[in-house]
């Protein structure tokens, strides 16, 4: 007896009608892919559909599909390799597992007296061509793998956002508002410019505002007088140690009047004036390069006095007397040597006799104290090479013999020598600087020395640091 389903639509349909027509319906069409599953402890952890068709890898290397960690299998092996369209496997002596083909069932180890034997990589394998109806398991180690054909699924359609999404910020605005508050700050903001601008200002003429200009200055008040200073008699003061003779009048000069204090009037001070004046161009032309007076001034070191006499008598010129110390003497004419003369003034250019009388008379003499000079001997260099060592040291001598003529101002008797030791740092300047010796020398001028030497600056010595001992010696003159 036949079942018979009744549908809700009254039509009556058999067992497994909708079965067959389910196989009916067009299956995707294009070929194959390979599916594949990793199962490991009985669970399968990883699925893949090789929608792509390449090869298949596995093995330890991270560029394989499925990475393994067995030392038996090479770095990346094709265990599934595209050859043309199709799949062939690809298996080692070590792997095991069964594979249904068009023949039937069978088992990897009774497949290898079948397959053909190809190189892959490095090691020889067996091969089997697979069809899409193929399916089955490798073993490899602890690791099986699962394989079948499936149809390739459909291709996802890319997503799309929503027409809400998609509409840009333009449809968002409401341009009707938008053009109105535009419009309202253009017009305040040139509102404000106008009230903060230049335009609305009438015209400045550059000639009234000049006018008006110079006569307020007319208008000013006048500035209140300058106070001049009076003047206030010069007191001359008095010598006690060295009285000077005071000059006598020439015979064409006006005594001063009594009471005038010592002062003369512009009058005769401007006269003054023009007499030295003239007997200044007068000697100038004496001495003239082409005459013979020049020539006894450079080699004889004759003073020509005949033309300076004609200069003293003339009218223009002071007397042959003592006017301001210009006491020639005689008046014979002639040369006048140095410390051949007699009386004083020119006549005494030389004389040490006469230099002895003035110093009797109340003239001191500048005496001038003792020196000294300072030897610097040969720098001695160590713990690294310095290449400036000597000349910084050499430039020294000039300040070590100032320290010493300070030093002998006090005690004109010190004498001696006293050896500097300086560290040099990395960048040529002076850590440190301590003395030795130093017998007969003051500590003040061992501490110059030390102070010269710390501000002394040496090219970078070699390996970062060095030692420099400079000896210096100090004797008296």
């Amino acid at each position: 007896m036949t079942q018979q389903t009744t549908t809700g639509t009254g039509s009556t349909t058999k067992p497994g009608q909708m079965t067959a027509v389910m196989r009916a319906m067009s299956q995707a069409a294009g070929p194959k892919v390979l599916r594949v599953g990793l199962v490991q402890g009985g669970k399968v952890i990883e699925e893949r559909i090789i929608k792509q068709r390449t090869h298949v890898t596995i093995g330890p290397s991270e560029n394989s599909m499925f990475v393994l960690p067995s030392k038996n299998i090479p770095g990346s092996f094709k265990l599934f390799e595209l050859v043309g369209s199709d799949y062939v496997l690809n298996f080692l002596d070590g792997m095991g597992g069964r594979v249904a083909l068009k023949t039937g069932v069978s088992d990897l180890g009774a497949l290898r007296s079948q397959a053909k034997k190809v190189s892959v990589g490095n090691v020889q394998a067996y091969q089997v061509s697979l069809n899409e109806e193929a399916r089955g398991k490798v073993v490899v180690g602890e690791t099986t793998f699962l394989f079948q054909f499936v149809a390739a699924p459909p291709v996802q359609p890319k997503p799309q956002l929503p027409a809400s999404v998609k509409g840009g910020l333009g449809q968002d605005i409401d341009w009707t508002t938008t053009i109105i508050a535009a419009f309202s700050f253009l017009l305040h903001f040139g509102a404000v410019g106008t009230i903060y601008s230049d335009w609305m200002d009438p015209p400045i003429n550059d000639e009234v505002d000049v006018q008006q200009l110079l006569e307020t200055v007319k208008q000013l008040p006048p500035p209140p007088p300058v106070e001049q200073p009076k003047e206030q008699a010069d007191t001359p003061t008095p010598q006690a140690n060295t009285p000077a003779e005071a000059p006598k009048a020439s015979a064409g000069s006006a005594a001063p009047a009594k009471g005038s204090g010592g002062k003369i009037s512009d009058a005769r001070a401007s006269a003054i004036s023009n007499e030295l004046n003239e007997l200044n161009n007068q000697m100038l032309g004496a001495l003239n390069p082409s005459g013979t007076a020049t020539m006894g001034v450079l080699s004889d070191s004759n003073v020509p006095t005949g033309l300076l006499d004609n200069a003293a008598a003339s009218a223009a010129g002071a007397g042959a007397g003592g006017i301001a110390g210009l006491n020639l003497g005689g008046g014979a004419g002639g040369t006048v040597r140095p410390g051949m003369g007699g009386g004083g003034g020119l006549a005494n250019i030389g004389d040490t006799t006469a230099s002895a009388a003035s110093s009797a008379a109340g003239a001191t003499a500048k005496v001038k104290g003792p020196t000294g000079s300072a030897q610097v001997g040969g720098a001695a260099v160590s713990g690294g090479n310095v290449a400036n060592a000597s000349s910084v040291v050499a430039g020294m001598a000039a300040g070590f013999r100032r320290c010493y003529n300070k030093g002998l101002q006090t005690d004109p008797t010190m004498k001696g020598s006293v050896r500097v030791t300086a560290k040099i740092g990395p960048n040529g300047e002076v850590l440190s600087a301590t003395p030795s010796g130093g017998g007969g020398l003051s500590g003040e001028v061992v501490s110059c020395v030390v102070a010269r030497v710390q501000s002394a600056q040496f090219a970078p010595p070699e390996g970062g640091g060095a030692t420099v001992v400079i000896p210096v010696t100090f004797v008296s003159q």
